[in-house]
C-alpha cells in the first residue's frame, strides 16, 4: 500500500501545532502531531487529534451558486466583479467592504488586503480577528510602538511564575497548557496563578485562583503596579510616573481587594509572588481582550512588566495568546481596517502605494467589524464579500447582522460549507478550498511561520481563496498586478513589502525570505520572525541583529519613534452596559473544549460533538435558587438584544451574579441557542473589540411540558415538526441525535412521533410503550431488522434514560431480540455498554467507564486512570475532568 505523508499545520487555535497527515491508496486520512514542530513537539489536542474525521465532503459547497442556483465560475465571478465595480462607480469605494477571517492563509489575506486598500481604494476590510485579539493589537502599539508578541512558548516553561488572565488555557489552548503542566511536573517549585471570574478546568490546576469580578482587570493590575512602586521599583520609561500615579488612585491593597471582589490574603499572595519573581510570564486572552475597556486592560498588564523590566528575557514577558490559526498572519499583512499593510499605518500610504504600484491607496482607517455591519444595515455599504467566517452567528447582536445582510444589495460569501447561517444569506456563493486542500502559510501566537500544505485534491469546483480574489481583481481591470501563479509568488511579495523602506523601523521584517524559491517555499520549516538580512539589521541598530529571534526587545530598543517602551496610564471603568433590577446577571460567553467557532468543522466529528452535546448556561446555585432554575432543565436567557434557550448547569464554578454560555451553537444545530444574538454590541473605543464577557441578562425557567430525545439514522427537519418547540441536533457517525421538548402534551404520542419520523400510516416494524399516568413514552422504528430511530419522552429530563449507549445500536446490522427489548427498556442489556457522557475524545472513554475503573481498581490519580482505561494519555485535554471525577469518587 502506498501512503503519502505531508507536514502541515492545524487549522484550529493560535497555538499553531504541526500536523503529520497521511493518505493511503483508499483515500483514508490519518493525522498525528509533528514531532519536529517546535510549537507542539508532537502533541495535539482533542480537536487536532480528530482532524481526520472532518475532511469528508458531506455538506460541502462544491460549485458556485448565484441567486440560489448553481452557476459556472465565469458567471459567478462576473457577477461579483461587475457588482462591486458598478457600486464603486456610483457610490464610491467606501460603499463596498470585505469581511475576512483568521481562518484564511497569509497569502489569501495579503491578496484580499491589497485589492481592497490599493486598488479599490478603501480600508473597509476587517476580520473576525477583530472579535478576539484587536485589543491586544492596540495595547501592543501603545506600549511597544508596534503590534508584536515579545516572547515565545518556551518562556512559559522557563518561567518560575505564570499568570493566566482571562484564559482557560486547558480548554482553549490545550497543547500550550500541557507544555506548562509538564514543566511544573518537572519543577514543582514553579507557580501558576489563574485570574478568571469562573473556576475553569485551568483554575483547578492553579496554585492560586483569583475569581475577580467581571471587568475588574484594570483595577487588579493597577493595584499591582501601585504595590510594585511601593516596593521601591522605579522606571524612567515614558509614561511610568503617570501610570503609577493613576494606579495609586486605587488605594491600598484592601481597597483593591474589595474593588475586584477577592480575598485580601489571596490578593496579597499574588502581589508578593509577582514582586519577588523575576521570571514571570503573564498570558492573557479573550477574557481580557473582549471588553469595552480591552485595550486599557492589556496596557495595565504590560505596565507591570515594563516597570519591573520583565520583558525581552527568558521566562519573562507579557504574552497575548490568540484564538485563531492565522490571526497573527492577518495582522502582518494588514487585514484589519485600522492598519494599512505590513505593520504600517496610514501615514505610510505613499510607501505602500509605491511598492504595489497601485492606482490608488486607502489613506484612513476603514470600518471595524461591528461598525461595518451597522453601515451595511444603514445602506452605506451596498456590497460585502464575506470570506471563511460566519458573522451572522459570531458577531454581537447577531440578528442585526442577519438583518443587514438581508437588506444589502450584494452579498458574496466564500465558504467550504453548503449551509451556514451566513451562507444562507448570500446572493453569490463561491466554493473555497478547505484545510486539507490549501497551501500557504500561517503565523501562530509566538510569531512562528509554518507551512500549511495540501494533501487532498480540490473537490468539485472549489478553488483557493487567493485564486478567487485574484480572478475578481482581473475582471475589475487589475489583472497585471494580481497575476500570481502560486502561493509562493504571493508570499515573496508579502515578505518583500515587510522589508520595503523598513530600515529597522519595524520589527516585522521577512526580508530574508523575499527571494525564496518555489522549492524552498515548498520545504520551508517553521521559522520565527523577524527575518531581516543580517546587514540591514546591523545597519539599523534598533532591532536584535539576528534571524529567528525567539525574544524581542532584548536590548531595550522599541519601535516607538523615541526607541523606548511606553507605560500607559489607565483608569478602571466598568462595562459599557451595567446590570440592573430587570437584567441582574452578567452574561459571559466563550468556548468549550471540543468545539470550535460555529461548529462547521468540529460537528463533523462524532467524538468532538459528543463531549458537550448541547448548548448550556452555567449559573451559581444561589442565583439558580433566586430565579427558580433547576439543574438539567431548560432556561431562557434574555438580554436587551436577544434571547436564547439553553440547558441549565447549576454549579459553584460560576461566580454569583454571572452566567456563562458557549458561543458555538447556531441555527444549523439548535432552535434558539445562537448566543451572539443576545450579546451586547458595545466595543472598546480604541480597538473596536466587542464586550462579549459582560452583557446584562435575566434568566427564567423554560415552561416545557415534556422533554425527550430522538436517535435517527436519517436527518429530520425538527424546525418543521409539529409540537416541537425547542430542539438541538447532535451529529453522530451513523445517526443524528435530537434533544427536544414542547410546551403542549399531545393526546396521542404514537401519532405525533410517527409524523416526526415520517412513518405515520405506513406498515413498518414499530415498537412502542406508553404509560400515560407517568407521562413516559418510548418507541423504536426498525427497518429490515436494523434500527432506524428510537424516541424517548418524559415529563422531566431526570426521567429520561441515559443516551450514550444507544449510539452503539446504529451499526446497520440487524438487531438481536435482546437489543430490541433494551431499546424499550431504556437501558442496555449489558451494563458495561453504558459508558456515560464522553470525557476523553481521543479514545472515546466515558464518565461511567472511568468511574467504574476507579471503584473496581482503587485508582487514585489521573495517571492511574490513564493506565487503566487510556483516558488522558494522548492530548491530555481531559485530565482536569478526570481529576474532577477522582475527587467526586473520593467523597462518595
Amino acid at each position: 500500500m502506498t501512503v503519502s505523508n505531508v507536514r502541515t499545520t492545524c487549522p484550529y487555535c493560535g497555538v499553531g501545532c504541526g500536523v503529520a497527515a497521511s493518505v493511503d491508496d483508499a483515500g483514508t486520512v490519518a493525522v498525528t502531531g509533528d514531532d519536529d514542530h517546535p510549537s507542539n513537539r508532537g502533541r495535539l489536542c482533542s480537536k487536532g487529534t480528530a482532524l481526520a474525521d472532518t475532511v469528508g465532503l458531506a455538506d460541502r459547497l462544491l460549485h458556485p451558486r448565484v441567486d440560489g442556483h448553481r452557476a459556472d465560475w465565469n458567471s459567478a465571478l462576473d457577477r461579483v466583479a461587475g457588482g462591486f465595480a458598478e457600486i464603486i462607480a456610483e457610490h464610491g469605494p467606501d460603499a463596498v467592504a470585505f469581511y475576512v477571517s483568521g481562518q484564511l492563509l497569509t497569502e489569501d489575506y495579503y491578496v484580499a488586503n491589497k485589492l481592497m486598500k490599493g486598488y479599490i481604494g478603501s480600508a473597509n476590510i476587517d476580520t473576525n480577528s477583530r472579535l478576539c485579539m484587536s485589543s491586544a493589537v492596540a495595547g501592543h502599539k501603545r506600549a511597544f510602538g508596534e503590534d508584536v508578541v515579545p516572547g515565545c512558548y518556551d518562556d512559559l516553561e522557563i518561567a518560575d511564575l505564570v499568570v493566566l488572565v482571562g484564559s482557560n488555557l486547558a480548554w482553549c489552548h490545550p497543547v500550550v497548557y500541557q507544555r506548562l503542566m509538564a514543566a511544573r511536573e518537572a519543577d514543582p517549585k514553579k507557580t501558576l496563578v489563574v485570574i478568571d471570574p469562573r473556576r475553569t478546568a485551568t483554575a483547578d490546576s492553579a496554585d492560586l485562583h483569583l475569581p475577580i469580578a467581571p471587568g475588574s482587570d484594570v483595577a487588579l493590575f493597577n493595584g499591582l503596579l501601585a504595590y510594585l512602586a511601593g516596593q521601591g521599583i522605579t522606571s524612567e520609561l515614558p509614561g511610568a510616573d503617570a501610570a503609577i500615579e493613576a494606579a495609586q488612585g486605587m488605594g491600598d491593597a484592601a481597597s483593591v481587594a474589595q474593588a475586584v471582589g477577592v480575598d485580601i490574603d489571596d490578593l496579597a499572595k499574588f502581589f508578593n509572588w509577582f514582586a519577588a519573581t523575576e521570571r514571570t510570564v503573564t498570558v492573557f486572552s479573550q477574557g481580557v481582550n473582549q471588553s469595552s475597556a480591552g485595550t486599557d486592560k492589556v496596557n495595565a498588564i504590560i505596565n507591570c512588566h515594563l516597570l519591573t523590566g520583565r520583558i525581552g528575557k527568558p521566562g519573562a514577558c507579557p504574552f497575548s495568546i490568540t484564538g485563531q490559526p492565522n490571526a497573527m498572519g492577518g495582522r502582518e499583512v494588514g487585514g484589519l481596517a485600522s492598519t494599512l499593510a505590513a505593520h504600517m499605518g496610514f501615514d505610510r500610504a505613499e510607501t505602500v502605494q509605491r511598492f504595489w504600484g497601485s492606482p490608488t491607496i486607502a489613506r484612513e482607517p476603514g470600518l471595524k467589524a461591528v461598525d461595518l455591519f451597522e453601515a451595511i444595515e444603514a445602506g452605506r455599504i451596498k456590497a460585502v464579500w464575506i470570506m471563511a467566517t460566519n458573522p451572522v452567528v459570531s458577531l454581537p447582536d447577531a440578528d442585526r447582522a442577519r438583518r443587514a445582510l438581508a437588506a444589502c444589495p450584494l452579498v458574496v460569501v466564500s465558504d467550504v460549507m453548503r449551509h451556514t447561517d451566513t451562507v444562507d444569506c448570500a446572493d453569490v456563493l463561491l466554493p473555497a478550498a478547505a484545510w486539507a486542500e490549501k497551501s500557504g502559510t500561517v503565523t501562530n501566537s509566538e510569531r512562528m511561520i509554518s507551512r500549511q500544505r495540501d494533501f487532498l485534491p480540490l473537490p468539485g469546483e472549489a478553488r483557493a481563496d487567493w485564486r478567487i480574489i485574484s480572478e475578481v481583481a482581473r475582471r475589475m481591470g487589475f489583472g497585471d498586478d494580481f497575476a500570481y501563479e502560486s502561493a509562493a509568488d504571493i508570499f515573496r511579495e508579502h515578505a518583500a513589502l515587510t522589508a520595503f523602506e523598513n530600515n529597522g523601523e519595524r520589527v516585522l521584517d521577512l526580508g530574508a525570505l523575499a527571494g525564496i524559491t518555489g522549492a524552498e517555499y515548498d520545504t520551508l520549516s517553521p521559522i520565527r520572525w523577524p527575518l531581516s538580512s543580517p546587514e540591514a539589521m546591523r545597519a539599523a541598530g534598533a532591532m536584535p541583529a539576528k534571524a529567528d529571534a525567539d525574544r524581542l526587545f532584548t536590548d531595550d530598543a522599541y519601535p516607538h519613534a523615541d526607541g523606548r517602551a511606553h507605560l500607559v496610564p489607565v483608569a478602571p471603568r466598568g462595562p459599557a452596559n451595567r446590570t440592573s433590577t430587570s437584567r441582574p446577571l452578567a452574561l459571559n460567553t466563550g468556548r468549550v473544549r471540543d468545539h470550535w467557532h460555529t461548529m462547521t468543522r468540529t460537528a463533523k466529528s462524532e467524538r468532538l460533538a459528543a463531549h458537550i452535546a448541547e448548548p448550556f448556561v452555567e449559573i451559581h446555585p444561589e442565583d439558580a435558587q433566586t430565579h427558580a432554575i433547576v439543574d438539567g432543565r431548560l432556561a431562557t436567557v434574555t438580554t436587551d438584544w436577544g434571547q436564547v434557550t439553553l440547558r441549565a448547569v447549576v454549579t459553584d464554578r460560576q461566580r454569583p451574579g454571572s452566567l456563562f454560555a458557549p458561543i458555538h451553537w447556531n441555527r444549523q444545530f439548535a432552535s434558539a441557542a445562537s448566543v451572539g444574538t443576545a450579546a451586547n454590541p458595545a466595543v472598546c473605543p480604541i480597538a473596536g473589540e466587542p464586550e462579549f464577557k459582560h452583557t446584562p441578562a435575566s434568566i427564567a425557567p423554560y415552561a416545557a411540558a415534556w422533554y425527550g430525545f430522538i436517535y435517527a439514522a436519517r436527518p429530520l427537519r425538527m424546525q418543521a415538526q409539529p409540537g416541537v418547540d425547542h430542539w438541538t441536533r447532535v451529529p453522530g457517525a451513523r445517526f443524528n441525535r435530537y434533544e427536544i421538548d414542547g410546551i403542549d402534551r399531545p393526546a396521542d404520542w404514537t401519532d405525533r412521533v410517527g409524523r416526526w419520523l415520517g412513518v405515520e400510516g405506513r406498515d413498518v416494524d414499530w415498537l412502542d410503550a406508553s404509560d400515560p399516568a407517568s407521562g413516559l413514552y418510548r418507541a423504536a422504528h426498525i427497518d429490515g431488522g436494523t434500527l432506524e430511530a428510537a424516541v424517548f419522552i418524559a415529563p422531566t429530563p431526570e426521567r429520561l434514560p441515559d443516551r450514550s449507549w444507544l449510539a452503539g445500536l446504529f451499526t446497520g446490522e440487524p438487531m438481536s431480540e435482546a437489543e430490541r427489548m433494551a431499546v424499550l427498556a431504556g437501558r442496555p442489556a449489558d451494563a458495561s455498554a453504558d459508558t456515560g457522557p464522553l470525557v476523553c475524545s481521543c479514545f472515546g472513554v466515558g464518565r461511567k467507564t472511568i468511574r467504574r475503573a476507579i471503584e473496581a481498581e482503587g485508582l487514585d490519580s489521573v495517571e492511574a486512570v490513564g493506565r487503566a482505561v487510556e483516558a488522558g494519555t494522548n492530548c491530555g485535554s481531559c485530565k482536569p475532568e478526570i481529576a474532577e471525577i477522582l475527587a467526586e469518587a473520593s467523597k462518595d
